[in-house]
């Protein structure tokens, strides 16, 4: 049977106090491209290896992507344990334009000096037709903000599911690196990283 998947907002309440959240990424599609928005459901191994993930964490909440390679492993999360689950579209994969669904052997082969300058400088070069790398930022930390606000100071750790842009993305802003970074950073199927949000401000 499907479960319904949930989609109301918490309440969001204004507070500074940084919210600890642990980042996890969907496991395995059987996908090997750029896949960006397009809702692929998880493969039998990306179910293992994210039931394997989380087996020994502990959590107060679960925010996820509305994509259904992160949403529907949430939901069974949650209801296995009986925690409160919301999804946000602000958490889907970065939009990779013509690039998207596209196998990156091709792209290497037909556009190999794109990709490089791509993987160089996304916010410079992003793929042709995608979402500027600014629009996804603020997207993304538009997210963890609602989330931070809305458990700050309160003790209680958060899992977000979400997929591999943007947690490289997202690591970059906490870790003050340049969005230059984004493709040395490693992160596997079904991978955690725990993070502080909103990030320290240098000399605060």
């Amino acid at each position: 049977m499907t479960m319904p998947l949930p989609t109301h907002p918490f309440p969001i309440p204004d507070s500074p106090f940084p919210t600890s959240i642990d980042l996890l990424r969907h496991g395995d599609t059987g996908q090997r491209s750029y896949r960006g928005q397009l809702d692929d459901p998880l493969s039998e191994l990306g179910w293992r290896q994210l039931r394997l993930a989380t087996a020994a964490g502990h959590w107060d909440a679960v925010v996820s992507s509305t994509l259904q390679r992160c949403a529907r492993f949430s939901a069974e999360l949650a209801a296995q344990r009986g925690l409160p689950l919301r999804l946000d579209a602000r958490l889907r994969e970065y939009h990779f334009g013509d690039w998207q669904g596209v196998p990156i052997e091709d792209i290497a082969r037909d556009d190999g000096d794109a990709l490089g300058r791509f993987w160089a400088d996304p916010e410079a070069f992003p793929p042709p037709g995608a979402e500027p790398l600014a629009a996804f930022g603020q997207r993304l930390c538009a997210a963890l903000d609602d989330i931070a606000a809305e458990h700050a100071d309160s003790g209680r750790r958060v899992l977000v599911v979400t997929h591999g842009g943007a947690i490289r993305l997202i690591r970059c802003r906490a870790e003050a690196r340049p969005f230059a970074d984004m493709a040395s950073i490693e992160v596997a199927h079904a991978s955690l990283h725990p993070l502080r949000w909103p990030p320290a401000v240098a000399g605060a």
